[in-house]
């Protein structure tokens, strides 16, 4: 086995990990889980960390289990909240459970092997248990002075926390009893909000069982601003493709910080430590070409979105890069559409430079157009016009018979013929 620790050291996936974990992963293959909180329909860029951590173990020969919150959802995580969290119903639960686990399909390996990934739903064993079972077997090892102890506690006494919240803690433990039980998982790892509750669970896991277990945790990943990560002026950004687009997440990563880049790389991507040191030695001679930004944009939108991130790069590229729009693809346009404003027109008969830009709403006027034309602020599938009077012919329509217009040097528009797929 590799060492993995001195990996995730490295990495800046580390923020505190039990003594002997270490010691633990030389001796053998093992089991580790984070656990997921069905709060949304889909998981955030602040998921991602976690998962990372899980994909390492993988990478080194381990076990991964995603462990969906179907059942602690139910409940509410104090931990990192102000406040005490709405509650979800049973239904909102169960739909954003199924809707995270086919997302954590895409960022783990399911192949089969003695390292393939698990995902469960820990409503599978809590909704089912028996309150005065459990705070005989369970609750009993707890006592009310060492809870309150906990971080997640401690910042919600004065603002108040309720008895529902409180026993969080005791859920979560429960859950790291069960799969040590049932799966011989003996590590959780997760964010550093989550060192009491993991802690928790290991001092359960010794006094019921005998047995040893081991946490670690990465740190809160936070902008060389001090903003908080994986936000974004529309608010968060989501894993599911519907609710961010591989297009706007692409750009997310290529607007990182150049004093942020390298750590971003080290924790979001699977590059080597000798690709990540010879990118930035590169990166460091041209801050300008922003190859770091690009490489960790392309890393991370391929692991999160798979085939679809070509269509998101090339778009960009398109917009902000020197990528010719002739070379692209109908799916490139097809992202271009879902980010700039677009008008279908049902023909391409007699259309002029000066009514595509009027019908685009790039112009206001036929005058107006002319004018901007003739000024050499309008462009053509990223080409200068300066003749007035330019006619759209058949070879302007690109790929699925689309035309790329431009106005000064951030006013897009796209003109789509009727019936392009």
């Amino acid at each position: 086995m590799s060492d993995l620790v001195a990996e995730l050291e490295w990495r800046g996936l580390v923020h505190h990990a039990t003594r002997d974990l270490h010691a633990h992963l030389a001796a053998g293959r093992r089991t580790v889980y984070c656990g997921f909180d069905p709060t949304a329909p889909s998981l955030q860029l602040g998921n991602l960390m976690p998962v990372m951590l899980l994909r390492h173990f993988q990478l080194a020969g381990h076990r991964p289990i995603a462990l969906m919150g179907g059942g602690t959802g139910l409940i509410g995580d104090p931990s990192g909240k102000p406040g005490e969290r709405p509650l979800l119903s049973k239904e909102q639960a169960r739909e954003h459970v199924h809707l995270q686990r086919d997302q954590m399909a895409r960022l783990l390996d399911f192949d089969p092997g003695p390292a393939q990934a698990l995902v469960l739903n820990n409503a599978d064993w809590l909704v089912e248990q028996r309150l005065v079972d459990f705070l005989r077997d369970i609750g009993k090892h707890f006592t009310v002075n060492i809870m309150l102890q906990k971080e997640s506690v401690q910042a919600r006494l004065d603002s108040g926390i309720s008895y529902t919240e409180f026993s969080y803690m005791l859920l979560q433990a429960y859950d790291f009893l069960h799969l040590f039980r049932s799966k011989q998982c003996s590590i959780q790892v997760g964010g550093s909000d989550q060192w009491g509750n993991i802690t928790a669970g290991i001092d359960l896991i010794r006094r019921v069982e005998g047995g040893e277990a081991h946490g670690l945790v990465g740190p809160l990943v936070t902008t060389a601003s001090g903003a908080k990560f994986g936000k974004s002026e529309a608010g968060a950004l989501w894993l599911d493709p519907t609710l961010t687009s591989p297009y706007r997440f692409y750009q997310f990563w290529i607007n990182t910080d150049d004093r942020d880049v390298e750590r971003y790389l080290k924790v979001f991507t699977l590059l080597s430590q000798d690709e990540i040191k010879a990118l930035l030695k590169s990166h460091h001679k041209d801050p300008g070409r922003r190859e770091a930004q690009k490489k960790l944009a392309i890393e991370v939108t391929q692991l999160v979105h798979g085939d679809t991130a070509r269509s998101a790069v090339v778009a960009a590229e398109i917009l902000f890069g020197e990528f010719d729009p002739h070379n692209a693809s109908g799916a490139a346009f097809d992202t271009l559409v879902q980010e700039i404003p677009t008008t279908v027109v049902a023909s391409t008969d007699s259309l002029t430079l000066v009514d595509a830009l009027v019908r685009s709403g790039l112009a206001k006027s036929k005058s107006e157009a002319r004018r901007a034309i003739e000024q050499g602020g309008v462009y053509l599938n990223q080409q200068r016009v300066k003749e007035g009077d330019r006619r759209i012919e058949a070879g302007d329509w690109l790929a699925d018979q689309h035309l790329l217009l431009r106005k000064g040097k951030k006013d897009y528009a796209l003109l789509r013929l009727q019936g392009a797929r």
